[in-house]
């Protein structure tokens, strides 16, 4: 499992400009079954995201595709969590 940190960078200014594919490398994560959860970092900070099923190389060759990372919108930051336990609802965590 990752969480990841995408905290904006020098180039946020850029962000409304590739906004639409950002939006749609989201929706791929999600449709691809890695993603569990994005939201935003507050205050006004960035994003995170949830990810699980992919190993270290694929989530950052995933996360490296960000238009918002390409284009220095934002810097990225991968913690692997290794989940030792948690609540029945999230057993598919464990596997």
């Amino acid at each position: 499992m990752f969480a990841i940190f995408l905290k904006f960078a020098e180039n946020r200014p850029k962000a409304a400009e590739f906004m639409d594919a950002h939006k749609a490398w989201i929706k791929q994560g999600f449709d691809d079954g890695v993603f569990l959860m994005v939201g935003s970092l507050q205050p006004n900070m960035g994003g995170a995201v949830l990810a699980h099923g992919v190993s270290r190389d694929e989530i950052e060759t995933r996360v490296n595709a960000d238009p918002f990372v390409v284009e220095g919108i934002v810097s990225a930051e991968i913690l692997e969590i290794s989940p030792a336990r948690a609540d029945q609802r999230l057993d598919f965590l464990m596997a």
